[in-house]
């Protein structure tokens, strides 16, 4: 949609009176509001306002919605599919100054805190109480932005998805009104599952101003291990057995040879080049010592070497923030050169032919591209680490995402288990659900924001 430059300064002039100068028309804040850290080119939006309440992000989308402007929610801005880029200009509500933490209620295993509230923060928070929250998508990212991109992470094998971890939302709806969509019971039969379908709607159906979250139990014990092996396949099919022999694991990363030796180099590690499973076990004392024993015994039967494993706090931080720093690490094999992210989530049991499939891709390509995964529930990322300005490797990266998303769709799996949609896994949405669905996607998206208001060009 066109928004004339009238109509801007008016929305410009409104929006001032209201929160004077937390509105801004500024090149350099409006630059860092059209860019997350997605390969799509930035598209700035023209005002940027940085609310504080509820009430605020009402009235601003009142504002908004009277004259028809686009409007773009924006978090940590640690999005990877381009969720946050205002393709169409507008308005970008910057939620991170609500970033309360309202209410822990630790005897109910729930607390309620503000969207702009970092996933780090709650943690710091919630630790006297003995208590944590387990979604970690690795990106120190706001709470609003996992929710509204259905965000998971390491812990997800044993912990769940953000849509497993939400008990209710507050949300400012396209034209200003607010609404709850559910209440701190652990289960509800009641109506239409409100909160479900706006987690991972990406603000193109509201804006969350609060979550409800489910807390646990900080374990009495925590190990985490490292252990190599001679060939990736065999590191998968360790995967799918630990998996399929029910064992609790709350960690199974998978690092192929690229990608550790990333992480060496970047992270001062010492780590064989060869692909790699980092491992993290919850529980008591003696359940943490038995689960280390049977992983490490279903490893060794393929051909694994090397399996180490630590309680120690320092050992476990220093591995932990390794593998978090895996997409920096990619990026630094390269100078000067940029990184595209993609995801697919397939089906365990299909999970060792993608990754190999997917492998002797990238051996007939002259990319770099290392593998790592949340592969115990199926879910693995590439990194093209590229010259963006190179429209040959921008070509090839396409080519190798698009046989990705393709193998992964036919063995009965998603174009996307973690990253969102956005602006680049839309085209893929009916190839996965079908025509019939996306349309009925459509009908909800014209039903509640008939002007499109809501983050358009995102989904639909």
């Amino acid at each position: 949609m066109a928004v004339s430059a009238e109509i801007l300064e008016q929305v410009k002039s409104e929006l001032s009176e209201l929160l004077g100068d937390r509105c801004s028309t500024s090149q350099a804040v409006r630059d860092q509001h059209g860019k997350d850290e997605s390969w799509h080119e930035a598209s700035a939006p023209d005002i940027v306002c940085f609310a504080q309440s509820t009430e605020e992000v009402s009235l601003i989308v009142k504002i908004c919605a009277a004259h028809k402007v686009p409007i773009v929610p924006f978090g940590a801005g640690t999005s990877l599919e381009g969720h946050i880029n205002a393709i169409e200009g507008g308005v970008s509500i910057d939620l991170n100054q609500m970033n309360q933490i309202l209410k822990i209620h630790p005897e109910d295993l729930d607390c309620v805190v503000q969207p702009g509230v970092r996933r780090k923060q709650l943690n710091e928070f919630l630790r006297d109480t003995g208590l944590f929250f387990p979604i970690d998508p690795g990106a120190d990212a706001s709470i609003g932005g996992m929710a509204s991109t259905r965000a998971s992470g390491t812990n997800a094998v044993r912990y769940g998805t953000m849509k497993d971890n939400i008990l209710n939302l507050t949300v400012v709806l396209p034209n200003g009104d607010v609404i709850k969509t559910g209440g701190r019971a652990k289960k509800s039969a009641a109506g239409y599952d409100l909160t479900r379908l706006y987690i991972g709607a990406e603000g193109t159906l509201g804006i969350i101003t609060e979550i409800t979250l489910r807390l646990y139990g900080i374990p009495e014990a925590i190990a985490a291990a490292t252990v190599s092996f001679p060939d990736i396949e065999s590191a998968v099919q360790s995967v799918i057995l630990t998996i399929q022999s029910g064992i609790p694991i709350a960690r199974i990363e998978l690092l192929d040879e690229v990608q550790i030796d990333a992480i060496n180099k970047y992270s001062n590690m010492d780590l064989p080049v060869q692909p790699s499973l980092f491992l993290e076990f919850h529980g008591s004392d003696m359940g943490v010592k038995e689960q280390s024993e049977m992983v490490g015994d279903i490893c060794n039967e393929f051909g694994a070497k090397d399996f180490k494993w630590t309680t120690q706090a320092e050992d476990r931080t220093k591995l932990w923030a390794a593998r978090h720093d895996a997409a920096y690490a990619a990026r630094a094999l390269r100078t000067d050169a940029s990184m595209w992210a993609t995801d697919v989530c397939v089906p365990i049991s299909r999970l060792a032919d993608c990754i190999m499939e997917t492998k002797a891709d990238l051996e007939d390509s002259p990319l770099i591209a290392p593998l790592v995964g949340h592969v115990g529930d199926g879910n693995f990322h590439l990194a093209f680490v590229l010259d963006k300005d190179n429209p040959d490797e921008i070509a090839e990266a396409e080519r190798i995402n698009g046989r990705l998303i393709e193998r992964a769709l036919s063995m009965g799996g998603t174009c996307t288990g973690e990253h969102g949609v956005g602006i680049g896994k839309k085209k893929y949405l009916p190839k996965e659900l079908g025509d019939g669905a996306v349309a009925v996607m459509a009908t909800l998206k014209q039903a509640l924001d008939p002007d499109n208001i809501m983050n358009p060009g995102k989904i639909i």
